[in-house]
């Protein structure tokens, strides 16, 4: 199922100078498993809708948690290098931006690997893709690899850090508190204009500036019908998942990995700031290091949200990277 939509109103960011698009995207619906996902397409007008001929594979970038596909077009603007030589994409996962809730508001990891199976199947059913994700897109695409290899021709892990190191113990705690979030829906906050959700942006990250911010505000929310706005993202993802995060598991996929992979993280960024003593950095980087093609690389001034922080910069690394 094809179909198109125009971009969210920005009628009330424009009161505010707004971040000016230098590369105009086009929204599609693609039926994915049986849920409507939400893509948006940059192509050179060249190239022919979904043609696997083009001179450069396809790029495909996936979002992180409590996020939107969205969320990539500043990098889209300052990959100059790349904006005629082939198509990008991206992908609001089930359950955010305007793709379907999962059935029963039920969120589980393998799912997101399935409906990206899916969406290779439909995109680029021969040839390998490129391939980023960005923090939960990160580990949502390392997993991906390691499984579907013949898949991928370079894959970009942005900040995909992945969870601390879940022991046996915590199960039944975990399922216990799963069970009563079921009974008691979680809700998220509304916000009064959309001038208040990028304020919540900025405040969230203040390295954002305000063009972007309010560029990002209506695509990150929609308003209702009582004239507030709400996020668009399903209020279930901020349950506790009642599976346990397997490292062993997690790992022994990456060690399958045979594409070269390139790893960027913010100077600034921090694990702690996420999990405390939880998740030292050792533990990261020994699992990174079970990776058979790594290179890293890190962007100056850019905390978690890089590619909001200095797209420029980390456009130029993905340029090497992609181009070698």
């Amino acid at each position: 199922m094809n179909a198109t939509t125009p971009p969210p109103s920005t009628e009330a960011a424009d009161r505010k100078p707004c971040y000016q698009v230098q590369r105009a995207h086009r929204s599609e619906f693609l039926e994915l498993r049986g849920l409507r996902h939400h893509l948006m397409h940059w192509r050179s007008e060249a190239a022919s809708e979904h043609s696997t001929a083009s001179a450069q594979p396809l790029l495909v970038m996936v979002h992180g948690w409590m996020d939107v596909g969205a969320s990539f077009q500043f990098v889209v603007d300052a990959l100059s290098a790349l904006n005629d030589r082939r198509p990008i994409v991206t992908l609001d996962w089930r359950g955010f931006g305007l793709s379907d809730n999962a059935p029963g508001s039920n969120y589980w990891f393998p799912d997101y690997l399935a409906d990206l199976d899916a969406l290779l199947d439909r995109l680029s059913p021969e040839a390998p893709v490129d391939l980023l994700g960005h923090s939960m897109g990160g580990n949502i695409v390392m997993s991906y690899a390691g499984v579907r290899p013949e898949r991928v021709r370079r894959l970009i892990n942005l900040e995909g850090f992945g969870l601390p190191e879940a022991k046996p113990e915590q199960a039944p705690g975990r399922l216990a508190t799963w069970l009563k979030e079921l009974k008691e829906p979680p809700q998220l906050r509304p916000y009064a204009s959309v001038e208040a959700v990028a304020q919540r942006l900025i405040k969230t990250n203040p390295r954002l500036s305000p063009d972007k911010a309010a560029w990002l505000a209506p695509h990150w929310s929609r308003q209702q019908a009582d004239g507030n706005w709400q996020l668009l993202a399903d209020p279930a993802h901020k349950r506790a998942n009642p599976i346990l995060y397997r490292k062993d598991e997690i790992v022994a996929g990456w060690k399958l990995i045979t594409a070269p992979t390139l790893w960027v993280e913010g100077e600034a960024s921090d694990l702690s700031q996420f999990w405390g003593d939880r998740y030292p950095r050792a533990d990261f980087e020994a699992r990174l290091s079970a990776v058979p093609q790594l290179a890293k690389h890190r962007i100056a001034d850019a905390g978690h949200m890089l590619h909001h922080d200095q797209p420029e910069a980390l456009a130029r690394c993905l340029e090497d990277f992609l181009l070698a």
